[in-house]
């Protein structure tokens, strides 16, 4: 039992740094224009090396807001979610479940989940050119709501002994 709590401890504390990173990163779109390449995130637009203000059209700038912020919640629920879950393991009663810690992770995938589907829908038609593909940062945000939600339901299921 031990080893299964250190181990989903790890994999939530590595899902929070694949958030950071995915949300920081300025690479969930990447491709190349000729010689150069480029990469756009939720932040900034990066071609060569040199970093610009993103260039959206106004009716998608809202769509961007609400994908930057669902991130940012997505990253506090999770924190919180870990910090609960510490919280939990030392002051819980044996026999209990991590009903509060699951189910903030599991808020944490619907952010994700949102985030995502909001990018998905909304910008690949910025993306048009043959080299244009998914950068890592958006790969990581996949990988992370897959964990989120294993980790929740575990969270959910899991008693303290």
């Amino acid at each position: 039992m031990l080893v299964l709590l250190a181990g989903i401890f790890v994999v939530h504390i590595a899902t929070v740094i694949m958030l950071f990173v995915s949300t920081i990163a300025n690479v969930w779109m990447a491709g190349s224009f000729g010689a150069q390449t480029n990469s756009t995130g939720l932040w900034l637009n990066c071609v060569a090396g040199r970093c610009t203000q993103l260039a959206f059209s106004k009716e998608d700038m809202p769509s961007l807001q609400a994908v930057q912020a669902f991130m940012i919640l997505a990253i506090i629920f999770s924190v919180i979610s870990l910090v609960m879950f510490v919280v939990q393991l030392f002051t819980m009663e044996k026999g209990k479940r991590f009903y509060i810690t699951g189910a903030i992770m599991l808020i944490c995938w619907l952010f994700i989940l949102i985030a995502v589907s909001i990018y998905t829908a909304r910008f690949p038609h910025y993306f048009t050119a043959p080299k244009d593909h998914h950068g890592y940062s958006f790969i990581l945000v996949w990988i992370c709501f897959c964990f989120s939600f294993i980790i929740g339901i575990l969270y959910l299921v899991l008693r303290k002994k």
